[in-house]
């Protein structure tokens, strides 16, 4: 495995390997993480470090996963509280109540694709396998969150609305959020068809010039990263607040799971954000 990346760094390569932000690192009253492919007890398809219940792995191996990485990371398993999505571009609000949902409780709601708190003791945490993770953090309200923006969430623009649910329930002031996008799968890798460029295309407030590249036969190149920054910036996070994930899920299937590179025959990875 040969890993390099100016933007995140991998921790623990050895046992239990997560990645990390650089810049989310600073932030001294957050932890955050990202999962790997690795590390894991799955077997065939999901091996080994699958964290998905739903994709007909067995659930005490996911569930160990998670105690694994968990214990890995730095986070208390009983804090964690999971999304449910559905690329659509709902933003649910969590508290200690919710500690649990999705993991070791049942799913309470069958729509969420992100999750904000500013609550501590409340672990976040969303699903990944090509997918777009978006990390906010709010450093002056002490304030987070987490969305997952596949093509349909970021044409709905989630971003957008993690950072104005944000602010009507926690105040928080968009200058000051700290962002990261990513690892997801990047514009060398992400070929489209019209009806999908075509949503992107007519984002006239953004510069689809910047994430949507024509190629022949109809298709396109799409940079969803580079999409997704454009609408934080609008939503009015700084540009130097948000980082972007310079390692692609396709062109790391090896460390990364990626839906396209598997076939569809694949595990899933989480993002992990929390207030300490």
């Amino acid at each position: 495995m040969n890993f390099t990346s100016k933007t995140m760094a991998l921790q623990n390569a050895d046992t239990v390997p997560y990645l990390t932000y650089n810049s989310l690192s600073e932030l001294n009253f957050i932890k955050h993480a990202f999962s790997t492919r690795l590390g894991g007890v799955s077997s065939g398809e999901f091996s080994s470090m699958n964290l998905a219940f739903n994709r007909n792995d067995d659930p005490d191996r996911v569930t160990e996963n998670y105690k694994r990485l968990c214990h890995s990371a730095g986070f208390e398993f009983d804090s964690l509280t999971a999304s449910a999505q559905d690329h659509h571009t709902f933003v649910r609000a969590v508290t200690q109540a919710d500690r649990g949902v999705g993991i070791y409780k049942p799913r309470d709601m069958e729509s969420v694709d992100a999750l904000i708190t500013n609550e501590p003791g409340v672990t976040l945490v969303t699903y990944y396998a090509d997918c777009t993770p978006l990390f906010f953090v709010d450093t002056e309200n002490r304030a987070i969150g987490l969305a997952h923006a596949g093509w349909r969430g970021t044409a709905g623009r989630i971003g957008e609305k993690v950072v104005k649910k944000m602010t009507s329930l926690y105040g928080s002031d968009p200058e000051n959020i700290v962002a990261a996008i990513g690892p997801a799968i990047s514009v060398c890798c992400y070929e489209v068809d019209e009806p999908c460029a075509r949503h992107f295309l007519a984002m006239k407030d953004l510069d689809p010039a910047q994430f949507v590249f024509p190629k022949n036969g109809g298709k396109y190149m799409l940079d969803l990263l580079e999409c997704n920054r454009q609408i934080l910036m609008n939503a009015g996070v700084p540009s130097e607040n948000i980082t972007l994930s310079d390692l692609c899920t396709n062109c790391n299937s090896d460390l990364l799971w990626s839906h396209r590179a598997t076939g569809g025959k694949r595990g899933a990875m989480c993002a992990f954000l929390c207030l300490k």
